[in-house]
């Protein structure tokens, strides 16, 4: 067979509109989706139990996400302990991780319009639902209290609805973000640092934090740590930790804080209040973060602050109790501006991830704060690991 000129033109234009159609087509798959996946299922209080589960078929708008870690959460601690939520049975986890393998035709950008194909590494906020309203760029007036979340939905056919598993099905209507730009640490660390990122922005509302404030953040545990740890990070430098764990109070100088003070070494809330007052030079704090789930603690942290100054209460994820402050002289006669916060909203979750690059940039160790890593053959020990604070950010990693 003879082949002309014109022939072979048009049999190279053919492999090259092949090449090109193939290169601009992201793949909807890495390969053969797996057929079945575990699942760590809470079946009774104090008991994960690993369960297999087929991966449903992916819908146009879903994203098969292989886990690759998730960070265990003080909820996810209340929940293992009590079952507070009356989820049980349930998939927990909702600080988590992971690589695409697979997703619908339709799946093309992030939450943030950044491209989303197979291979890059994502994590999830909310799932709205109904309530399409909210988007990125809306004024942020609803927090995530307001949508479901991964890791604290109820269980149904689909089973992988919790980061603690092998896979998660991301569906159709959820938020996602690509962040294959930070490492996994970084990663398993966004969720509980947006926390802190709407704290801070709530504290802004008030006026009263600037970069020259003398700042007080009570309860060092991972929340209290992060909160530090955005302060520097956005030039605060007078900072003063209290909590009553040295470890911990060595962790809040890494962080960031210029100063600690260990309230077991005091008794009673007026020399504990004068040994704040000694840390800032003298002079009462002019802002404080509560981020401790204790009444008493709430109570205690007004005799901190200076008159004008303000408060963030950030510390009481669920029902903590009640706590008995004196309105007159705590809040009226000092005129302290107080402002709540629960959770983060949706742009919040997105300026996290500027915060750990900047962070990272000026050398604040935040991957210190992941203290312990269980596999998730081992997630009964993470959670009482948790429940016994014996480190700070417990994680469940999936080699």
């Amino acid at each position: 067979m003879s082949v002309n000129s014109a022939d072979i033109e048009q049999i190279v234009r053919q492999v090259i509109g092949q090449m090109q159609g193939s290169a601009s087509a992201p793949k909807k798959s890495a390969g053969p989706v797996p057929k079945t996946g575990r699942v760590a299922m809470l079946t009774e209080l104090e008991k994960f139990e690993l369960k297999e589960y087929a991966i449903p078929a992916l819908g146009d708008d879903d994203i098969l996400v292989k886990v690759e870690g998730c960070g265990v959460c003080g909820t996810d601690a209340h929940e293992f302990k009590r079952d507070p939520f009356g989820m049980i049975p349930v998939v927990l986890g909702h600080e988590g991780t992971g690589e695409i393998i697979a997703m619908g035709k339709n799946v093309k950008k992030d939450s943030a319009g950044k491209p989303l194909n197979i291979g890059d590494k994502v994590v999830t906020c909310m799932i709205f639902k109904d309530n399409p309203d909210i988007t990125m760029f809306d004024l942020n007036k609803q927090n995530v209290g307001g949508a479901d979340v991964y890791g604290l939905l109820p269980d149904d056919d689909v089973h992988h609805n919790g980061w603690f598993a092998d896979y998660i099905v991301v569906r159709g209507g959820s938020t996602i973000f690509n962040v294959s730009d930070l490492s996994l640490d970084l990663r398993i660390l966004i969720e509980p640092a947006a926390v802190l990122i709407h704290a801070v922005e709530r504290a802004k509302t008030t006026g009263i934090l600037r970069f020259n404030s003398r700042v007080v953040v009570q309860g060092c545990g991972p929340i209290g740590l992060l909160c530090i740890a955005v302060l520097r990070a956005m030039g605060i430098e007078n900072i003063v930790a209290v909590d009553g764990e040295d470890k911990r109070l060595g962790f809040a100088k890494e962080m960031g804080a210029d100063n600690s003070v260990n309230f077991k070494n005091h008794s009673g809330i007026d020399e504990l209040a004068k040994a704040v007052e000694n840390a800032f030079g003298g002079y009462p704090a002019d802002f404080g973060f509560q981020c401790t789930g204790s009444p008493i603690a709430h109570a205690n942290i007004y005799k901190f602050i200076r008159n004008g100054g303000g408060l963030c209460e950030l510390g009481f994820f669920i029902n903590g109790g009640d706590a008995t402050i004196n309105p007159h002289f705590d809040i009226c006669a000092k005129e302290i501006t107080t402002v709540g916060s629960w959770v983060y909203t949706l742009r919040d979750y997105a300026t996290t991830f500027d915060f750990l690059k900047r962070a990272k940039a000026i050398g604040i160790p935040l991957e210190k704060l992941i203290t312990h890593r269980f596999p998730l053959e081992k997630i009964n020990e993470a959670l009482k690991t948790n429940l016994a604070m014996e480190g700070l950010k417990i994680a469940v990693i999936n080699e």
